[in-house]
C-alpha cells in the first residue's frame, strides 16, 4: 500500500506541475526561435529582404529593404528611404521630393508609429512545428501600445522569416518575405545618393 501511495503522490506532484507550468517550455523555445530569427534580421551583421504588405482596407506594397544595426533602406515603386542611424532621407518620386528627418526622434508617419514594437513587451508561444517551418505567437501584454499580436512563420531549416501576420488596433496586416540573405550589407548602401535627386524639392520633417 505505501508503495502504491508513494506512487499516486508522485503522479499527483507531477500533474500539478503541468498545471502550473503548462507553457514554460514551449514559450521559451518559442523566443530562442524568434530571438535568433530576429537577431538574423537586425544584428549587426545586416540583412535584406523583398516584402509583400497587406494592411487590410489601407495600403498595398511591395519593396526591398535593407537593415544593419540602426540603419535601414528600403525601395518600393514610389518610395525611397536612406537612414543611416542620424540622418533619414524620404524620397516621393511621384512629387519629386526629398524629407529629411532625423533618424534619432523618428519619421512622422501616421502608419509606422502604429508598428513600435519592444520584443520584451509580449508573450511567446509555439503554436505548430512541421517538418518545414515553426509558427511562433506573440501576444502583447496589458497596456502595450503598438502591436497586439504578431504570428510569425519561420523556416525550420534556415530559421528565416517567412510570413508576419500583425495586429494593430482592430485591423491585420499581413506581410510576405522573399528572397531573404542575412550578412554581407556593405555601409555603403545606408548612404544617400544626393546628387541623384539634385533637381527635387527639399524639405525637413
Amino acid at each position: 500500500m505505501k508503495d502504491i501511495s508513494r506512487c499516486f503522490s508522485r503522479l499527483a506532484v507531477l500533474c500539478l506541475l503541468c498545471v502550473l507550468y503548462p507553457t514554460t517550455s514551449n514559450s521559451q523555445t518559442a523566443r530562442q526561435i524568434f530571438n535568433k530569427t530576429y537577431n538574423m534580421v537586425f544584428g549587426s551583421q545586416g540583412s535584406t529582404l523583398h516584402y509583400d504588405v497587406n494592411i487590410i482596407g489601407v495600403l498595398k506594397t511591395n519593396g526591398t529593404i535593407w537593415y544593419k544595426g540602426k540603419k535601414s533602406k528600403f525601395v518600393e515603386n514610389r518610395y525611397l528611404s536612406w537612414n543611416n542611424g542620424t540622418d533619414d532621407y524620404w524620397v516621393d518620386l511621384r512629387k519629386k521630393t526629398v524629407t529629411h528627418y532625423n533618424a534619432k526622434t523618428g519619421r512622422s508617419d501616421k502608419y509606422m508609429s502604429k508598428f513600435t514594437f519592444n520584443a520584451e513587451d509580449y508573450n511567446y508561444s509555439l503554436e505548430k512545428a512541421t517538418s518545414t517551418e515553426y509558427i511562433i505567437v506573440l501576444t502583447a501584454r496589458k497596456d502595450v501600445k503598438g502591436i497586439k499580436h504578431l504570428k510569425a512563420v519561420i523556416d525550420r531549416k534556415t530559421y528565416a522569416p517567412k510570413s508576419l501576420k500583425i495586429k494593430v488596433l482592430w485591423f491585420w496586416t499581413t506581410v510576405q518575405i522573399s528572397n531573404f540573405k542575412s550578412g554581407g550589407i556593405s555601409d555603403d548602401i545606408f548612404v544617400f545618393p544626393k546628387s541623384k535627386y539634385k533637381d527635387y524639392k527639399y524639405t525637413n520633417g
